[in-house]
């Protein structure tokens, strides 16, 4: 089974066990964002969204995506303003994104909460990490790679 059909049964189950209702707008862009790889604007995710959806309005996207972001299904890769599929399980507070600056690929990676310089009685709900440079694909092609 594809990584993509994996994360969508996924979804489907969550929404299942928990009774949220597994519409289509939401499967729609779901599978969109899945189909991608890379963090998408919810203008692309609209216009993909199209092919599926008669004259779908940005709101519908919008809602779907506010759904599975705040399910842990998609995060926002605020400095791109744009989306991507959590590529790990879906219950983690605590993602880092590489960017590259040059094709705009996004790698999700996990670490443990640092605790050192949390404040006594600060609760962390959840913390994102955004790390700019250059991937390895692209420092290859232009041949920056050590």
């Amino acid at each position: 089974m594809k990584y993509e059909d994996k994360i969508f049964d996924k979804a489907k189950q969550y929404c299942d066990d928990n009774k949220y209702r597994f519409t289509a707008p939401r499967q729609y862009v779901l599978k969109i964002l899945l189909k991608h790889h890379k963090p998408m604007g919810a203008y692309d995710v609209l216009e993909e969204l199209s092919k599926s959806i008669d004259k779908p309005t940005p709101p519908t996207v919008y809602r779907a995506i506010d759904f599975w972001r705040e399910h842990g299904f998609v995060h926002k890769v605020e400095s791109l303003n744009a989306y991507i599929t959590c590529c790990e399980d879906h219950t983690h507070q605590d993602t880092h994104f590489l960017v590259c600056d040059d094709c705009h690929m996004v790698d999700e990676i996990h670490h443990p909460r640092p605790t050192n310089n949390i404040p006594e009685g600060f609760r962390v709900k959840r913390t994102w990490v955004e790390t700019h440079g250059t991937c390895n694909a692209c420092s290859q092609q232009a041949g920056l790679a050590s």
